[in-house]
This record gives C-alpha cells, sequence and structure tokens, in this order.
C-alpha cells in the first residue's frame, strides 16, 4: 500500500485515544467506531509498522517499548496538527453542542449564573447542561466536560482544577434557637445532623477539638440526593448541615444560617476539577473555549474562610 494511501494522522488519533481511554471500546465510543473496527486498525498499524505497539490481555493494554515511543511522539504530532489548523484558519470559531455534566452546588452558584456571559461571547455554541452529585461515566453520556468536587479517581481522563473550598457546619438560627448551640463536638450527638443519600457522600463530618481528630457520623431523619438540596433544609430550620463555603457565605453574611463549630473545623477543603477526555493540544475548540472560561471567571476561593457569626 502506498504511504499516501494510509490516513496516518487518523490512525496515530485513534491508537493514542486507545492508550488515553484503556481500551478498545471506550476509544470506540470517543471515535464513534466498532471496538472489533478499533482492534483492526491497531493490527494493521503494527504490521506495517513492522512492530508490536501494545500487549493485550483480557483485562487490560500494556504498552510496548515501540508503543510507548509511538504514543509520547504521537500525542506531540497530533498537538502540532491541531495548532497548525488553528494558525491556518484564524476565523475559526468554537461551535456546536457542548454537554456539560456538573455537581448541584457548583451548577447553582457558578455555572448557571455565568452561562449567559459565556454564550454571549460563543453564539455558535448550544450548551447541554446537566446537574447531578452523582458521578457520571461522560463516555458513556457523551459529555464534553463534567465538573466534580472531591478527590479524583485515578484514570485515563485529563482534568483542570478551579479551585478549592473549605466545608463548614450551619444552621438556621431557629434551629439554633430551639435545639442549642453547640461548643463541643460530643454536643452534636443531640441535633439532627443532615446527610446525602449519594454513594460518595462522606460516612461523617471530620472535627479536631484539643489536638485530636475524629469523625461524626451523620444520624438525622432526612437525606438528600445533591448538596443545594441539602442547603436548603439547613436554610428552612430542619437540622444541621456541612456545606461548601461558597454555598453558605451569603447566608451566613445575611444571618440566615449560623457557622457551629467553626473552632473544630479541622480545615480540610475540597478541590473541584474540570474533567474531559483527550490531551489538551487536539480538544475541540469549544471544550478548550469553556475551559479558559470556567478557570477564568470561577473564584471558588478557598482562601475566602465564610464569616463568622457576629
Amino acid at each position: 500500500m502506498a504511504r499516501l494511501e494510509v490516513n496516518r494522522s487518523g490512525e496515530m488519533e485513534v491508537f493514542v485515544r486507545v492508550i488515553e481511554l484503556g481500551g478498545f471500546s471506550a476509544a470506540a465510543r470517543a471515535c464513534g467506531m466498532t471496538p472489533s473496527a478499533v482492534s483492526k486498525l491497531v493490527a494493521r498499524l503494527e504490521q506495517r509498522l513492522g512492530a508490536r505497539l501494545v500487549n493485550r490481555s483480557t483485562r487490560q493494554l500494556q504498552l510496548t517499548p515501540e508503543g510507548c515511543a509511538f504514543y509520547e511522539r504521537g500525542v506531540r504530532i497530533l498537538a502540532d496538527l491541531n495548532e497548525a489548523e488553528r494558525c491556518a484558519n484564524a476565523d475559526a470559531t468554537p461551535r456546536g453542542r457542548l454537554r456539560i455534566n456538573a455537581n448541584v452546588p457548583f451548577g447553582h452558584h457558578f455555572l448557571l449564573p455565568l452561562a449567559p456571559e459565556f454564550l454571549a461571547g460563543h453564539p455558535d455554541v448550544t450548551l447541554d447542561i446537566v446537574l447531578s452529585d452523582e458521578v457520571i461515566d461522560i463516555l458513556e453520556q457523551r459529555t464534553d466536560v463534567a465538573v466534580r468536587a472531591g478527590p479524583l479517581k485515578s484514570s485515563n481522563l485529563m482534568a483542570r482544577k478551579l479551585g478549592a473550598t473549605r466545608m463548614v457546619i450551619v444552621g438556621a438560627p431557629g434551629y439554633l434557637a430551639r435545639h442549642g448551640m453547640p461548643t463541643t463536638p460530643d454536643e452534636l450527638l443531640a441535633h439532627n445532623r443532615l446527610g446525602a443519600n449519594y454513594v460518595r457522600a462522606q460516612a461523617g463530618w471530620p472535627l479536631r477539638h484539643d489536638g485530636q481528630d475524629s469523625i461524626m457520623p451523620i444520624s438525622g431523619n432526612a437525606q438528600a440526593s445533591d448538596g443545594e438540596a441539602l442547603h436548603r433544609l439547613a436554610v428552612a430550620g430542619l437540622g444541621l448541615a456541612r456545606l461548601a463555603a461558597f454555598q453558605v457565605r451569603d447566608d451566613i453574611a445575611a444571618g440566615r444560617l449560623l457557622a457551629v463549630l467553626e473552632h473544630c473545623n479541622p480545615g480540610d477543603l475540597e478541590e473541584v476539577h474540570a474533567v474531559y477526555v483527550g490531551q489538551g493540544g487536539y480538544l475541540p475548540l469549544r471544550v478548550r473555549a469553556f475551559l479558559d472560561f470556567l478557570a477564568e471567571r470561577v473564584d471558588i476561593g478557598a482562601d475566602k474562610a465564610a464569616p463568622l457569626n457576629r
């Protein structure tokens, strides 16, 4: 086969996706192909190069030394190709449908308020927004960007840190007037401690008192599917909740909520990341534009402690 008849950049991109996503099936979903077509493409590529690139097993793919070298050079080449195309087409603009999945608190406090500004600057982009505190498979859901709070599991996905927030235990003034303001972790045992019912929810609230760390188990008469629902239950006076500082800062300033046991707050931070598929060098323009926009406009403010009760 003549070299010009081979779509070498296309083969290289599929191979890079196979390695990044950890298998033929995941790469097939990302590339709009069937797993068998991806497998055959990699086999043809190995035959043409005269070298085995990956060792296959029932559970995973392992790069050979030749495959590792091909992958690393391939990533750089694909990035250069995309940069060349952007330079050649100075008028290229982000366009198309951008599917975003975000946890509910981030969605309500940042994503939804900022959406009009993003769309005003990118009129050829259409946003498809899904808010959920459940962690989704972004490949199966065909999602471009997922905003996730908390520690990230090891994966082949890319992640861009947007910031970190401290956590605060809060309660409504009316609730605390009825049940008392706790002054020690042990006094929390007499309170209605609201929790979340999604899988990744923490088992308890970390506290630090007299130099000792402890975990206060969650035990209340209500659970909710997302952090913003817990926020509303706390404001309504149902019980205490441990929430991100950016969720409750305005409520504390306005007196709708009071910070509880701040002297026992261990100061742990919950990081927030934008997670996406693919190396940054060849992201679709709409995805790159959105990630840059979030990084510039989102100010979660880990250094901004929730105002203490006055």
